[in-house]
C-alpha cells in the first residue's frame, strides 16, 4: 500500500466521482480507477458501491476513509514539525476567511512584507456538513464551534443601517430598527454569518425583512444602496471604505447591532510556525482597527 494510493482514495471519496477526482489530481481517469481497484484488491473489500457511472462510499469505505484521513493528517503534521525544527521560515498557511474578506488583501500584503516566503491557501466557503476543521486558522463572525478548535475574539464592530441620501430617514443620525420594517432590503445571501446576524436583529425588532436583492459582494450592496434600490446593514470596520455622498449611515439605537469577529485555530493538530506567526500578526492587526 502506497501513500499516493491513499491520497487518491481520499480525493475520490470526497467527490464520490472519479472524473472530478481525476481532474483535481491531474491524472487520466482510467489510471485513477485502476489505482482504486488495486487498493480494494489489497484490502480484500470494495470501498465504493458502483451504480452505473455513479459511486458512493459504502460502510467499508467510510471506515477506511476515517483512518486514512488520520494517517495523512499525522504525516502532514510531522512534515510541518520537522520544517519548524529545521528552522525553515517558509511554509504555507491554510486560512479560512468567512468574514472580513474586504480587509484580506491589506492584511495579507502587510504580513508578507515581513514574511515573504510564507504562502496561503485561502478557503472562503465551507460545506454545511463540516464538523472538523480543514484549516489552520479561520476568521469568522459565526457562532459555529468546530470540534478541535479554540477561538480568540479579535475585534468588535458596530453594524450601521445604510440608506440612500433621498431616504426619508437620511437626515437622522440614529433610528430604532422597527422604523424600517416596511422598507426594501438589500442583503447578503442566506447562509452567510452576517446575514444570519442581521436577520436576528430584524426578528428582535419584530419583523422579517423584505429582501429584494441578494448579493455575495459588499461593493454591489453599496452600489445598489447608492442607486436608491433599498437599504442594507453595513459593518463599520470590515466593510470599510468611503460611502460617498449618496449614502447615509445611521446608528441603530435599538436593538444593539454589533458583531464580534473571532480567529479560530486547531488545537488537536500541530499548528505550523507559519500559522502561529500569522495568528499573532492578525490579532495585532485587528486590535489596531478596533
Amino acid at each position: 500500500m502506497e501513500l499516493l494510493q491513499l491520497k487518491y482514495f481520499q480525493t475520490v471519496a470526497r467527490y464520490e466521482h472519479v472524473t472530478r477526482a481525476a481532474e483535481e489530481l491531474h491524472i487520466p481517469q482510467p489510471a485513477l480507477s485502476k489505482t482504486i481497484s488495486l487498493l480494494e484488491k489489497e484490502l480484500g473489500v470494495l470501498l465504493f458501491d458502483r451504480r452505473g457511472k455513479y459511486i458512493h462510499l459504502n460502510q467499508y469505505g467510510r471506515a477506511f476513509l476515517k483512518r486514512v484521513e488520520q494517517a495523512l493528517t499525522a504525516i502532514e503534521d510531522g512534515k510541518n514539525e520537522l520544517n519548524d525544527l529545521a528552522g525553515k521560515t517558509s511554509g504555507g498557511v491554510k486560512l479560512a476567511v468567512l468574514a472580513a474578506s474586504n480587509l484580506l488583501p491589506e492584511l495579507l500584503s502587510s504580513f508578507r512584507k515581513e514574511y515573504p516566503h510564507i504562502s496561503f491557501n485561502l478557503i472562503q466557503h465551507f460545506p454545511s456538513s463540516i464538523t472538523k476543521p480543514d484549516f489552520d486558522l479561520c476568521i469568522s463572525s459565526s457562532t459555529m464551534k468546530l470540534e478541535g478548535t479554540n477561538s480568540t475574539p479579535i475585534v468588535k464592530e458596530e453594524i450601521f443601517l445604510a440608506v440612500p441620501v433621498e431616504h426619508p430617514l437620511a437626515k437622522r443620525t440614529s433610528i430604532h430598527l422597527s422604523e424600517v420594517a416596511g422598507d426594501d432590503f438589500i442583503s447578503l445571501k442566506a447562509g452567510q454569518s452576517l446575514r444570519e446576524i442581521t436577520d436576528s436583529f430584524c426578528q428582535y425588532a419584530g419583523f422579517t425583512p423584505h429582501i429584494i436583492f441578494e448579493s455575495d459582494d459588499p461593493s454591489t450592496v453599496r452600489g445598489l444602496i447608492r442607486a436608491g434600490q433599498g437599504i442594507a446593514f453595513i459593518p463599520a470596520i470590515t466593510w470599510g471604505g468611503a460611502t460617498g455622498s449618496s449614502m447615509k449611515l445611521l446608528h441603530i439605537d435599538e436593538p444593539v447591532c454589533e458583531r464580534t469577529l473571532s480567529l479560530s485555530y486547531t488545537v488537536e493538530r500541530y499548528l505550523p510556525q507559519a500559522a502561529r506567526l500569522f495568528r499573532q500578526f492578525a490579532i495585532d492587526y485587528f486590535a489596531k482597527l478596533g
